[in-house]
């Protein structure tokens, strides 16, 4: 995906030391409940969200089904209308791209609204090296690039730090970017909400080009939009006189009126409002209004890759609501940094592994961060299935096959790290299939009890390191059965 997170340890290491940071649990535990409990409020609201949820799923996969078709559609459509379309097939050459235009413009400053696509390519970095400085107009995403830190949210990037700490990065690092904060500023949210305005609008008012996302593309008419609750995108998105959106291809729908379920199921599983403050919508350019260029930069970078996969391609579904991650208690718990990716909790756990493949042990941990519990597929708003996805993709990492890379199938070999548990994995079919073999290991186990270690050995402990080993009772099911029930030919062996 990017060079961003690279070098990032497993899911397993760097989790382990986020635990420890009570702080950062503290921080998380609040926000999450909190914006829990105002998403579940907001949804109770409608009578029909059932039916809109299943209405989304079916227009999202009708959509990839035909995505050729419709990015076809979208193309035309935004031509049409005066803009100029780009396709990136990866993170290099959309980086290429965007950094070109803007140096055609002559610029060296851009605005940027929150995009979860230009993290994931690293843009802001690329743009650097050209000598081209981008600020972050979104607030969290300000704080979060004020401290050099990385996002751990979709929705609430900062959501590891409390005010203190925003107020104490805003003294500290303002002055680097533009206008210093106030002096003795405190913490209290409407001040530092002040300080990130002041900063920000001598930096509206005077930048020239501007760099998006889009949350949708209209097919039929060319027409991107983005919603958002500050004001910084419409400003973004109104006063440079370039724009500039990178686009994942999976945006698309096909019609206004598919557009319409988007915009009830949006808002309310992100933000817990029944419509978002600001529906920012461009069609093109128009003359005397808003931009005179427009450059719509449509990416893929591993997205045709996951929609070859029959069980992995639903992921392309999200709408980036980030419900899954406030329901997570993995994610609650390690925080999104562990995750290694601009894609946190459950849905980054089944994205990120299939847009930059399992090319490391970090990617190749993702799948395993997760109890499994289902929380997240509730709580989706596009019914995306992430434990059926993360099952599958355990497959893939410990049984290899084929799968698509870069357009072209291939067959990816087992994970070599997994060797012992396809191992132990086998020794248990077989011993499952040998009733006789598997009551006598059974009756061994419950007569060594008292010697059984309280961590496995060898490869075993990375298993046991973080689970507690089951106590093995005195005596099998099995066994209990038959000497409760009077055993076989009295009161019969359970079927």
């Amino acid at each position: 995906m990017t060079g961003t997170y690279l070098g990032m340890p497993s899911f397993p290491r760097a989790a382990e030391a986020s635990t420890r940071d009570h702080r950062l649990r503290a921080n998380l535990r609040r926000a999450t409940h909190t914006i829990r409990a105002k998403r579940d409020r907001a949804v109770a609201e409608l009578d029909d969200w059932a039916q809109l949820r299943a209405a989304g799923a079916a227009v999202k996969d009708r959509t990839l089904r035909h995505l050729d078709h419709y990015l076809l559609q979208l193309e035309e459509s935004v031509t049409r209308a005066g803009g100029t379309v780009h396709w990136a097939a990866d993170a290099a050459e959309a980086n290429r791209i965007v950094t070109g235009l803007v140096l055609a413009t002559g610029e060296r400053e851009v605005v940027k609204v929150k995009s979860m696509a230009t993290q994931e390519i690293g843009l802001n970095g690329a743009l650097a090296a050209a000598g081209i400085r981008a600020y972050e107009t979104d607030l969290a995403e300000l704080i979060v690039q004020l401290d050099d830190d990385l996002p751990s949210h979709i929705l609430v990037p900062a959501i590891h730090r409390n005010r203190a700490e925003i107020r104490d990065i805003f003294l500290r690092r303002m002055a680097d970017w533009g206008l210093s904060a106030p002096e003795g500023l405190t913490d209290r949210p409407a001040d530092l909400a002040e300080a990130a305005r002041l900063h920000l609008r001598e930096k509206f008012l005077r930048a020239k080009v501007a760099v998006s996302g889009a949350n949708f593309a209209v097919a039929e008419t060319g027409t991107l939009v983005v919603v958002e609750s500050e004001g910084n995108g419409r400003m973004c998105l109104t006063l440079p006189e370039t724009l500039i959106s990178v686009v994942g291809i999976e945006k698309v729908v096909p019609t206004w009126r598919d557009l319409e379920i988007f915009l009830q199921l949006l808002p309310r599983s992100s933000t817990a409002e029944r419509m978002n403050p600001y529906t920012s919508m461009w069609t093109g350019i128009t003359d005397g209004d808003g931009p005179r260029a427009f450059h719509l930069v449509l990416l893929d970078n591993g997205r045709t890759d996951t929609l070859a996969d029959g069980t992995g391609r639903q992921a392309l579904r999200c709408i980036r609501c980030s419900a899954c991650l406030n329901v997570c208690p993995v994610y609650e718990r390690a925080g999104g940094h562990a995750y290694g990716s601009p894609y946190p909790g459950p849905i980054g756990a089944v994205l990120t592994p299939q847009l930059r493949g399992l090319a490391s042990p970090l990617e190749e941990s993702l799948p395993y961060a997760s109890s499994l519990c289902g929380a997240c597929f509730e709580a989706c708003p596009v019914a995306i299935d992430i434990p059926e996805v993360l099952v599958h993709l355990r497959e893939r990492v410990v049984e290899g096959g084929a799968v698509t890379v870069r357009g072209t199938r291939t067959v990816i070999k087992p994970a070599k790290r997994h060797a012992t548990e396809r191992a132990v994995m086998r020794a248990a079919g077989w011993a499952f299939d040998h009733p006789r073999v598997l009551r006598s290991g059974q009756r061994l186990l419950a007569r060594t009890r008292g010697l059984h270690p309280r961590r496995l050995p060898g490869p075993g402990r990375a298993w046991s390191d973080t689970r507690d080993l089951p106590e093995v009772p005195p005596e099998s099911f099995r066994d209990w059965w038959a000497r409760t029930r009077g055993g076989p030919g009295r009161g019969g062996e359970p079927s």
